[in-house]
This record gives structure tokens, C-alpha cells and sequence, in this order.
């Protein structure tokens, strides 16, 4: 019941009508530290294929310690591996996001055997991107185009949003990548006479937000955004807005690692969310064609 959401109250209260025994909140959390030795064992595991893709995120919570509440952090990385499948590759709870703990994070990752990263997506946070390249030295960083488009819009007039809005989907939506340097001008000069500031990030970001071309078009909608992790994230809000502040970091990995556990064993028991017959192949084509426009890119502008 606690795994599913409910209250330790609420648990007391449903043992009793149902049993005629009540337990108390210590019993129960005394009975849920039997789920430690899964949590890390599955926190812990090999990682024994390779992991094409890879989309991390984090997530603050509140817990107990030294006397007072204070804010955690809880780093999560979700992968899809060679055969199409997603999977959850880690979790780590501690003080923040800085640079130093997602590259501890990721350490970590790659001593369990994470390899054979071609993309990482994720948002633009200083410390997380900076621990992405320096980890993953010559693996594509994917800016998610979701988190752009709020950065972006903040900077244009309310009135405006929704037409921009618009047409930065239809700019993401682009079947190649020379129509999105097409796209990208003509939303450039509007924004350049009605926000400025707006049209400097487009101009900062693009690069960013469109490394996904380098991949096959059927790989590029489901990748362009950590929306997917971010599904996973309201499920584990759902859970954990009923314990609110959690007793100790403890607590928020015993509770959430055995959410990722049972989201992770849905997925590799669940259908491919990707056909990789032919990805590699049709990486090394789409990679050369974006490459092609990149340099005929430069060759106008000089």
C-alpha cells in the first residue's frame, strides 16, 4: 500500500478494519526497509548491453535531516537499449544537480557498464551539461526542444506566444534539417522586430535543440524532448505528494527506487519502443546528409 501512494495513517487505519490489528507508523516503515536489499541490488546491477539513447532528468524532494527539512535531489537516468527497449540505468538522491554530482552520476553509470551512447538528451542546466560532455566526450548532446520553447517564449510578449509557439513546433517538425535552417530564418527575422532577446536564444540554441537530425526521421519525435522521463516523473509525484516530506534520504530511496523497479520491469517486459533492425545504417546516412547541409551552411556565410 505505501509503494502504491497510500499514507502510513491510511495504512494503519486499513490493517485495522480489515485484520482487527493496527500497525503502527513504525511498524510500517520497519517492514518497507525489507525492500533495501531489491532497491540496491537493482540500483547496482550491470548494465550488460549497449545504450544507443539515453534521456536524464532530475527531481527535488523534501526530506528530513539534522533537524531540519531540506531540499534533495534525485538524479534519474532511463535508457533504450540495442534491442529497442527502455529500461531505468540509475537513480541517486543527494544535495542538487551541480556539476560534481552528475558527473559522479554518470561515473557510476559507465563503471556498471554503460557504453555505446550515441545521444543524450536532457535540458540545459550548467552542471548537467557540462558533466554530459566531459563523460560522454563525442557522444550528440539533444537540448530538450520543450524546455527550449519555454526559454524562448518567456522572452516574447504574451500576446504573441501562441503564434511563435507555432511555428517553433513547426521548425522542430521539419522532415530535414536544411528545411529547419529554413524555418529557423524566417521565425528569426519576426522575433528580431518583436523580441529581441527571443531571437538570441534561437540564434544560441538552435544548434542544440536540432542535433537530433543527425539521427534517422523515426528515431528523432520520441527523442527530441526528456517528455518520457518527464511522464515518469508525474508517477512518481503522484506517490510521493501523499508522504510530502519524507522522514530521511533513506526513505526516498526505498519508496521511489522500487517505483523505478516496477516501471523498469513494465518496460523490458513490454513491447520495443524503437525497431533497431537498421539503425545503425540509417544513423551513418542521416548523420552524412545533416553534415552536407551544416557545410553548405558555412559556405554561404563565408
Amino acid at each position: 500500500m505505501v509503494i502504491q501512494g497510500v499514507s502510513t495513517r491510511k495504512v494503519t487505519e486499513v490493517t485495522e478494519i480489515l485484520c482487527g490489528t493496527s500497525f503502527s507508523k513504525s511498524t510500517v516503515s520497519a517492514l518497507c526497509k525489507q525492500l533495501d536489499p531489491a532497491v540496491e541490488g537493482f540500483k547496482h546491477r550491470p548494465l550488460e548491453t549497449e545504450y544507443p539513447f539515453l534521456i536524464v532528468d532530475a527531481l527535488y524532494m523534501k526530506a528530513r535531516e539534522r533537524g531540519a527539512v531540506r531540499s534533495k535531489g534525485m538524479l534519474i537516468a532511463t535508457g533504450i537499449n540495442r534491442e529497442g527497449k527502455r529500461e531505468v540505468l540509475g537513480f541517486q538522491t543527494g544535495d542538487g544537480e551541480s556539476y560534481e554530482t552528475w558527473s559522479e552520476f554518470f561515473s557510476e553509470l559507465k563503471v556498471r557498464g554503460l557504453r555505446g551512447v550515441d545521444l543524450v538528451t536532457s535540458d540545459n542546466h550548467g552542471g548537467l551539461v557540462k558533466a554530459i560532455k566531459e563523460q560522454f566526450c563525442g557522444v550528440m548532446w539533444q537540448r530538450c526542444q520543450t524546455h527550449f520553447s519555454r526559454n524562448v517564449l518567456d522572452k516574447v510578449p504574451k500576446m504573441h506566444r501562441s503564434n511563435i509557439h507555432t511555428k517553433l513546433t513547426d521548425l522542430y517538425n521539419s522532415p530535414c534539417l536544411e528545411d529547419a535552417y529554413e524555418r529557423r530564418d524566417s521565425l528569426a527575422k519576426e522575433l528580431e522586430l518583436l523580441a529581441p532577446k527571443a531571437a538570441i536564444k534561437l540564434d544560441e540554441g538552435f544548434h542544440d535543440v536540432t542535433a537530433i537530425f543527425n539521427l534517422p526521421e523515426a528515431y528523432r519525435k520520441r527523442l527530441r524532448t526528456s517528455n518520457s522521463i518527464e511522464r515518469l516523473n508525474e508517477e512518481i509525484r503522484r506517490r510521493e505528494r501523499v508522504i510530502r516530506i519524507f522522514p530521511n534520504e533513506d526513505s526516498i530511496n526505498r519508496l521511489i527506487g522500487t517505483l523505478l523497479i516496477e516501471q523498469h520491469e513494465k518496460w523490458i517486459s513490454g513491447k520495443a519502443y524503437f525497431n533497431m533492425d537498421n539503425y545503425f545504417d540509417e544513423k551513418e546516412k542521416a548523420r552524412k546528409d545533416a553534415e552536407v547541409v551544416r557545410q553548405k551552411r558555412i559556405t554561404q556565410v563565408a
